[in-house]
């Protein structure tokens, strides 16, 4: 912070939580914005209406062409959040894993719309593996049509935010970080399977300085992953899916067919290939090296990023058989004509397994 800057009014730090997407960014999201007037009352001040500006706003950022059509107030966001954070006195909160998409020059630009406020980023982290393959999952239940060998091959699998850009931890670190001194560089470490539930609310408590027993924490999962041979099901039906906005993607696709109708069927953990597993080593060991050398502040366990290159045990993408799609594709089928048949009135609507 700059001699003087107290004078000038303005926020005291800003905190910039940018992701990685599926990092528990949704959960501390979930946290902080049902918590957004005790925050504020702790001295952490929230900009903007709500969650879907702050999506806005990292899209706006990074100057993404047609953002208009997902809301006539969607470009300008980002100019808005920090107008509305530079009125504060307190700390500052914007959080999107929509911007660690972000060009290196857009972060500096980012950063420097704060001139006179002590700028933290906060970076959420996992396994190299966990990430592509949630993240990966989270395209195809956004409307994506591309395969897991294509995403690792470099396709987009939907935009910036469904990619290697944005599931790389070095990559994002390094175009994020250069205009910040070490100590403002936080990462956070996913907790691991026998580590407490709230413990990753602890620790970004613990870098936004607020005590984490004054706010409640689901305890629930939040954003809950499919099955592999769901996930599958689900990747050839968008292919015959029209066009569709993104609100529409949200009711219709990920909210309606992903999480409501192929959420109820059982479920088999998808894995990765083994043919990737060295591409991920490479990716953790790269992270794991930029983050020791530069001295950034971690909390969590940092091993864990190279705990195990091959992610999350389960079945392939390719090992889905086609009995097995079309014994899904025939549930999803039968779930939706039981939703008409009750949209009519005359019968409640059909849940649970068939």
């Amino acid at each position: 912070m700059s001699p003087g800057s107290r004078d000038r009014g303005g926020p005291r730090r800003v905190f910039l939580h940018v992701g990685l997407p599926k990092t528990g960014t949704t959960y501390l999201q979930q946290v902080v914005w049902a918590n957004r007037d005790r925050l504020r009352s702790a001295g952490v001040f929230l900009p903007g209406f709500g969650h879907r500006e702050h999506l806005w706003a990292a899209l706006d950022l990074q100057e993404r062409p047609r953002l208009a059509r997902r809301h006539a107030d969607a470009p300008g966001a980002w100019r808005r959040l920090v107008d509305e954070a530079s009125a504060q006195t307190g700390d500052v909160l914007i959080t999107h894993e929509f911007l660690c998409g972000a060009s290196a020059e857009q972060a500096s630009r980012a950063i420097a719309d704060f001139p006179d406020a002590e700028v933290h980023l906060v970076v959420t982290a996992r396994d190299a593996a966990s990430v592509v393959s949630a993240g990966w999952q989270e395209s195809v239940k956004n409307g994506s049509t591309v395969d897991l060998d294509a995403v690792m091959a470099g396709k987009a699998a939907g935009g910036p935010e469904f990619s290697m850009l944005t599931w790389d931890l070095a990559g994002v670190l390094e175009r994020w970080t250069p205009d910040l001194p070490a100590e403002r560089v936080h990462v956070l470490v996913m907790p691991g399977a026998g580590e407490p539930r709230d413990l990753h609310w602890r620790h970004f408590a613990e870098v936004l300085g607020i005590d984490p027993d004054a706010y409640e924490a689901p305890t629930d999962a939040v954003n809950p992953a499919l099955g592999i041979v769901q996930i599958e099901t689900l990747r050839l039906v968008n292919t015959h899916l029209p066009p569709y906005s993104a609100q529409e993607r949200g009711v219709w696709i990920r909210g309606y067919l992903a999480e409501d109708l192929l959420a109820r069927q059982p479920r088999e953990r998808g894995g990765l290939p083994e043919r990737h597993r060295a591409r991920f080593a490479e990716l953790d060991r790269a992270a794991t090296t930029l983050i020791a050398d530069r001295g950034f502040h971690v909390l969590g366990d940092l091993s864990a990023l190279t705990a195990d290159a091959g992610g999350p045990p389960g079945r392939e993408p390719d090992t889905v058989t086609t009995d097995e799609l079309l014994e899904s594709a025939s549930r999803l089928v039968a779930d939706i004509v039981a939703d008409v048949r009750a949209s009519t009135g005359d019968v409640p609507p059909r849940r649970g397994n068939l």
